[in-house]
């Protein structure tokens, strides 16, 4: 009975290792964004090739990953998209903000973001594009450093700064010339935006970007915000205080609207 039980033991510690494997292999991808050699991979998750090549066999043939021709790169495959879908249809707030996004980027013109923070980042549940030529560069699913966008510091205003400090990688990571990553500095900042009501990044994610954004509450083990974005050329601090405006007051349908889906 005994090497009956420790038998039992090592198939299921050989099978959490596997299923651990699994969710390695599509965060890395995920986080990536691009195709990855074996090597890469297995270089980058510490592990043997040839175990993590008879993981990726089986995750190809589910569909979770796919090859390019040549059958050396992998990537996401179409199970983790139709996975990814289903999260956001069955998510309250992703599914009730298309009206309130729709009518803001109608309002502003501009690029506008539903976000939500997930550890030391904020990704993007929800986007409408603005109605001009020259736009950033952004799309649902895109993960950035809570710290370096408007969407993540509004949520990060909402806690206090032992918390702020908890959440966050320090050192801050810089992704621009203008991202702030002095701790004092963003502190104070938090503490600014959480006064007034929304945050501002000032081409802290992409250079000459600004972004307001306001939070729309803790929940979901993190908090969510919408934001509005624009390049500085069409977004001078006059811009900036009239986009505030409709951002807080979108914000507001938005509470208003998850207050009463929750007395249903």
């Amino acid at each position: 009975m005994e090497s009956v039980s420790g038998a039992a033991r090592v198939r299921r510690h050989e099978d959490v290792k596997s299923a651990a494997r699994v969710l390695e292999v599509l965060e890395l991808l995920g986080a990536e964004g691009a195709r990855l050699s074996l090597a890469d991979m297995a270089g980058t998750l510490s592990v043997p090739k040839s175990s993590l090549h008879a993981v990726l066999r089986t995750m190809e043939s589910r569909r979770w990953v796919e090859t390019d021709p040549s059958g050396t790169l992998y990537s996401l495959g179409l199970k983790a998209l139709l996975t990814g879908t289903a999260y956001l249809e069955s998510d309250d707030l992703a599914g009730i903000a298309g009206p309130v996004l729709d009518l803001l980027a109608e309002e502003t013109g501009e690029a506008v973001h539903l976000g939500r923070l997930d550890h030391t980042d904020v990704v993007y549940l929800a986007k409408r594009e603005s109605r001009h030529a020259l736009r950033m560069y952004s799309a649902v699913g895109r993960r950035l450093p809570a710290h370096a966008t408007a969407l993540g510091k509004a949520i990060l205003s909402q806690y206090g700064a032992a918390e702020v400090q908890r959440r966050l990688n320090w050192p801050l990571e810089a992704l621009t010339p203008s991202t702030v990553t002095d701790p004092d500095e963003l502190l104070a900042q938090l503490a600014d935006a959480h006064k007034r009501g929304w945050a501002v990044d000032e081409g802290e994610s992409s250079v000459d970007i600004r972004c307001v954004a306001v939070p729309l509450g803790t929940g979901h083990g993190g908090g969510d915000a919408i934001s509005c974005s624009a390049p500085r050329s069409r977004m001078d601090d006059a811009r900036l205080g009239e986009i505030a405006a409709h951002v807080t007051e979108a914000a507001h349908s938005l509470r208003t609207l998850l207050k009463r889906l929750g007395e249903h």
